[in-house]
């Protein structure tokens, strides 16, 4: 009896260790977080030469250009240039017919000659009335017409002669010459054809200097001055060129109410062409030696300006005071007034609301 007691004694014990729950494992604690940046995401703070800047477009133009006219009617004989060739100032370009201009040349040669044969006889006969009228042979009035005639043949002569040096002009007119030096941009003559006077035949631009016309808004032409420097970046050119204010219109353009302003820009070597497009940038104000950082590190809160840095390996916040905002050359940055110093590590762009204090690690730059 006793042992059968025992034996179920130690089957409810064995049941009660069975179904006892079991006490719960202490939890691993979590990794400590670890903010990871790339390389391109920090830059440091340095100090350089910040520019304010007003962004203009425009076309490159020759600043001096000449187009190139018939001065009198005739056929073309000989167009000895072609577009892109380069003329010196005076060169010949056109030669046109000058057979009816050289007629009319001998023509007025006769004419003078002619005059010259009236005005000797009308001076013969008025020197012989002078000495007639002085012994008493004839009148006063005798006189007198024959020093009228003699002032007519005068004046004949003076209309032949002016004849003469018009028929000569609309010769040497047949031969047209370059007026500048320069390459030919455009030719719309062939030899053989009929021109009317003042009709188009050649264009010739003087690419040594150029100019570009640009619209600024009237909000901004008051900051804008003959002589600011400008930027220009054009296509397939290989860095900007420096160029310079060197005019200011009076007047708005009608529609935009906007002012055009003309920058010239050097080109001695002849690498830009009239018609290129150009970005530009007019520089408005200019400061060295400042402290920088990329634009779009500096945010706001409430008013207030701060950057993240990254300070012995952890992220941090840093309030600082912002000044002019303009471009570094490479990128839009901004001056810091106080606040931060040169070489500190800055986060460049706004990644949104980061817990300062947060361990940072820099990834390893991606291989090229």
């Amino acid at each position: 009896m006793w042992i059968a007691l025992f034996a179920c004694l130690l089957l409810a014990l064995a049941v009660f260790l069975v179904k006892r729950p079991s006490r719960p494992q202490p939890a691993a604690a979590p990794p400590a977080a670890v903010l990871e940046f790339l390389p391109s995401d920090v830059v440091q703070a340095r100090v350089g030469e910040l520019r304010r800047q007003l962004p203009l477009t425009g076309s490159l133009r020759a600043l001096r250009q000449a187009s190139v006219k018939a001065r009198v009617p005739g056929e073309v004989r000989e167009v000895l240039v072609r577009e892109g060739e380069s003329v010196k100032a005076g060169q010949v370009l056109v030669r046109m017919d000058a057979a009816d201009y050289q007629a009319r040349l001998e023509q007025a040669r006769g004419s003078l000659q002619a005059a010259r044969g009236q005005l000797d006889i009308a001076v013969r006969s008025r020197d012989n009335n002078r000495a007639l009228l002085d012994k008493g042979f004839i009148s006063q009035n005798a006189f007198d017409t024959a020093e009228s005639q003699y002032r007519i043949a005068q004046a004949n002569v003076d209309s032949a002669r002016g004849a003469l040096d018009v028929a000569r002009k609309a010769v040497g007119d047949t031969v047209i010459r370059a007026p500048i030096a320069g390459t030919v941009s455009s030719r719309s003559v062939q030899p053989g054809e009929k021109v009317a006077a003042d009709s188009r035949l050649l264009d010739v631009v003087d690419l040594a200097q150029l100019e570009m016309e640009a619209a600024v808004p009237a909000a901004d032409i008051l900051n804008v001055a003959v002589g600011q420097e400008v930027r220009l970046r054009v296509e397939g050119m290989p860095a900007p060129l420096v160029a310079r204010v060197a005019r200011i219109n009076p007047a708005t353009t009608a529609g935009s109410r906007s002012i055009m302003i003309y920058v010239q820009v050097d080109n001695p070597q002849g690498l830009l062409r009239a018609g290129m497009f150009a970005d530009a940038q007019l520089t408005l104000e200019r400061r060295t030696d400042v402290l920088l950082v990329p634009a779009g590190a500096v945010q706001k809160d409430g008013g207030a300006s701060f950057v993240y840095t990254i300070e012995n390996g952890r992220l941090a916040r840093r309030p600082v005071t912002p000044g002019m905002q303009g471009s570094d050359g490479e990128r839009d940055a901004v001056e810091i007034l106080s606040g931060l110093a040169p070489g500190a590590q800055v986060v460049r762009t706004n990644l949104g609301a980061l817990r300062p204090g947060t361990e940072v690690r820099l990834a390893p730059a991606p291989a090229q």
